[in-house]
């Protein structure tokens, strides 16, 4: 009898210690926390890390640089050469002052080895396009063409613009060609590739360093292409209604 009663408590012990595992188990685990803050994944969080952060400051300092040197020096333009100078002058500040540096970083090694904050820019940039970490011959071809003749046309436009000299339209159209032609030249390769460079798994990477930074130099250099068309047509058309103009006299 005192058998029966051991081998029945047993039993129940038994199941009583397995249905508390299969509780413990199916138990969500509580997050720890540190103080009142939560404890997650550092790669869960939204958030953007301070290069990324300090990078961008930098460009919109490079677009302040910008807009104060068109209110100094572009005061007697029209509005629509003062967005244009604008343009300019912050697309002679990016290749002077960011591609002008990386040139000189690919000459002397790659910027995945270089130190310093320019080069922690190029790094991060180079998380969504890993071509410009490793000076990848094309690329460097492309910026040291933009460094030297993109800048040489930008400062010369500026000047045509504030003198409102007769060669301004073939500097805008010399410069936009240029320019959507080196972007061309920047992705048009890895894309025949499959993209094998291009990290596109975040939307910053894709959004705001692929999509919008490059994007900035297609859709302004078509706008300037259309500005320098329609002046160009109305010189022609004003000279074509003089032409007549005088045979009538």
């Amino acid at each position: 009898m005192s058998c029966s009663l051991s081998h029945a408590s047993l039993h129940s012990y038994e199941v009583t210690t397995m249905l508390e595992q299969k509780l413990h188990m199916s138990r969500p685990e509580p997050l720890k926390s540190t103080g009142s803050s939560l404890q997650m994944d550092p790669a869960d969080l939204p958030g953007l890390s301070a290069v990324t952060v300090l990078s961008l400051l930098a460009c919109i300092l490079q677009m302040l640089s910008a807009v104060l040197l068109t209110y100094r020096y572009g005061g007697r333009t029209s509005g629509e050469d003062k967005w244009i100078l604008l343009w300019v002058f912050y697309d002679v500040i990016v290749h002077l002052t960011l591609e002008g540096p990386f040139v000189y970083m690919c000459l002397v090694g790659t910027v995945e080895t270089s130190e310093g904050p320019l080069a922690e820019l190029w790094k991060e940039y180079g998380k969504a396009d890993s071509r410009w970490l490793v000076s990848d011959p094309t690329i460097v071809s492309i910026e040291i063409l933009t460094v030297v003749l993109d800048s040489l046309l930008g400062i010369l436009l500026i000047h045509a613009i504030l003198k409102e000299k007769y060669y301004r339209h073939f500097l805008q159209i010399t410069l936009s060609v240029c320019e959507l032609y080196g972007g061309w030249m920047t992705f048009c390769p890895d894309w025949l590739l499959g993209s094998p460079h291009l990290n596109t798994s975040r939307w910053l990477y894709l959004w705001v360093y692929l999509v919008f930074f490059n994007g900035l130099w297609v859709l302004v250099p078509v706008l300037l292409l259309v500005q320098s068309w329609f002046c160009l047509k109305s010189l022609v058309l004003k000279d074509d209604r003089y032409e007549v103009i005088r045979k009538k006299m």
